[in-house]
């Protein structure tokens, strides 16, 4: 695979880089070997997102963002699958950026989504669950929903105590969950779900019930099998600043087997931990390394490297705007920030790398030149449609600057002159009306989703306005940048269309309850 970083970083097309048909085959059948090597009973920790893996889709153009699920279906007859959220993140209403819901309200969409797949959920588990009020509340819930919920508390003696973890009183005094098929998947919301110590706990059970259980990993990403600095293990980096994990070569696996493997800080750091507690489960010396103890192929799915390693690059100055306009809103520390910065410098890019961020600050531009004397804030906005035409919008009294981005970009994908408006008069005034009168709201321009709205009811009368919404779905996968943060209507919008944005970190109204 070819290593060179010195890239000239090109805007995103469609071009492929991943071959989904040929990771699912070897991931299948490398999780089934895996399997056999023990009684034909394995707990697989699931890291990463079980459905809409949006991070790897953009970092390997081409990998299905359902893949996992697509997986677990070709495994379905042999798997079972357990649950895990953390009290702590219930309690905290930690939020999944890319859907911008909390962690148990996406507990409860994935067990949903699982649902429309044809696949049930064995069991949640909350884990370090200590009767914190809020995690109290769901548990009730999903056992009223016919879920079965069980609680595990903070392991005693974890992580020094390996006699103390490895007894009753540790890993023994948490409910033992039955399970009837030969693999079961452990998979959660997000990191420190408590994944490891659920697969350890049932590890622990199943030992004492006189059955030869097994243990292994699969993540994602980094990819052990690329180098350490390749831009998609970069771009991994990239997105968990926040969380401050980073990339090494796994000492373990070079000192056991004089190979170079890629890892993270934290598999490498608890490794001697949970080899221990392993050896002390099932008497044997099971892993020599954290990468042994992984089942990750997704390094053998790459089959155009230099199509993956742009998008990544793509996907670290994606992170670094994010990190930017989170800390505007006191979300992250600046650290995060610095850290997204310098992982961009270490790949030798820049903001200015990702076209639609110039195109859309010269409309925020033209905006103000053509608003002098106005007061208001003056927001652009750019998108690069798959063919790599850039399109532009900007606020109006009118419309907000996504909203008119987006029937912009709708026009040119539909070729509708500029001068036919897609909104009808009467939709218009109809939500304009709405928002002034009943709901007595400051803002009158129409969002996002408003304009969305708008357009679909334009649609019945206007067949002009109907050949643009059949368009809308040309937009999936198309990179766009905002000169201001999104208001949550424009976001929730952009969101559903699956458009990757990016933002300066600049406020689009005054009203500081529009960012709550």
């Amino acid at each position: 695979m070819p290593t060179s970083l010195d890239l000239q970083v090109k805007p995103l097309g469609k071009k492929a880089g991943f071959d989904n048909e040929k990771y699912l085959c070897e991931q299948a059948n490398e999780i089934l070997e895996r399997v056999k090597r023990f009684d034909n009973k394995l707990y697989l920790e699931f890291g990463g997102k079980l459905l809409f893996d949006y991070h790897a889709s953009r970092v390997l153009p081409g990998f299905d963002p359902n893949v996992k699920i697509k997986l677990l279906k070709r495994l379905e007859n042999d798997a079972d699958i357990i649950l895990c959220i953390h009290a702590g993140d219930i309690e905290r209403r930690k939020i999944r950026a890319d859907f911008g819901i909390t962690y148990d309200v996406d507990a409860l969409k994935l067990i949903d989504d699982l649902k429309d797949w044809g696949i049930d959920i064995c069991a949640v588990v909350i884990t370090r669950f200590n009767q914190q009020p809020a995690a109290t509340i769901f548990k009730n819930k999903l056992e009223r929903l016919g879920v079965r919920v069980y609680t595990h508390a903070f392991t005693k003696g974890y992580p020094t105590n390996v006699d103390l973890i490895v007894s009753e009183e540790g890993y023994g005094a948490n409910e033992y969950i039955s399970t009837t098929k030969r693999l079961v998947i452990v998979t959660g919301p997000g990191p420190g779900s408590g994944k490891l110590a659920t697969c350890l706990s049932q590890l622990y059970h199943e030992h004492k019930q006189g059955i030869n259980a097994g243990y292994a990993k699969f993540e994602t990403f980094p990819i052990w099998s690329i180098p350490l600095k390749h831009p998609v293990n970069v771009a991994y980096e990239s997105a968990t600043a926040d969380i401050k994990d980073f990339n090494m070569i796994d000492p373990f696996h070079l000192q056991a087997y004089d190979k170079l493997a890629i890892n993270y800080n934290r598999d490498v750091e608890v490794f001697p931990v949970v080899k221990r507690i392993l050896e002390k489960i099932t008497g044997d010396e099971i892993y020599h390394s954290p990468t042994d103890m992984g089942v990750n192929r997704a390094g053998f799915g790459i089959t155009d490297d230099q199509a993956v390693q742009e998008a990544a690059c793509q996907e670290i100055i994606r992170r670094y705007f994010r990190y930017k306009c989170e800390y505007a809103l006191g979300l992250v520390d600046k650290e995060s920030v610095e850290r997204g910065e310098l992982l961009m410098k270490e790949m030798n890019i820049n903001t200015s790398d990702r076209k639609v961020v110039e195109a859309a600050r010269t409309a925020a531009e033209q905006a103000q030149q053509q608003g002098k004397g106005n007061k208001g804030i003056f927001c652009g906005a750019a998108i690069e449609l798959a063919d790599g035409r850039i399109i532009t919008g900007k606020n109006s009294s009118l419309m907000h600057a996504a909203s008119s981005l987006i029937l912009n970009a709708l026009k040119e994908l539909a070729d509708v002159p500029d001068k036919i408006p897609l909104l009808s008069k009467t939709s218009i005034d109809s939500i304009s009306n709405l928002k002034k009168d009943i709901l007595k709201m400051k803002t009158l321009s129409l969002d996002l989703d408003e304009a969305l709205i708008s357009l679909s009811i334009s649609a019945t009368t206007s067949p002009v306005s109907q050949l643009a919404l059949e368009k809308i779905s040309e937009l999936r996968g198309c990179e766009m940048h905002m000169t201001h943060i999104p208001t949550p209507g424009d976001e929730a919008g952009l969101r559903r269309l699956g458009i990757n944005l990016t933002t300066d970190p600049n406020l689009s109204s005054s009203s500081l309850c529009d960012y709550s």
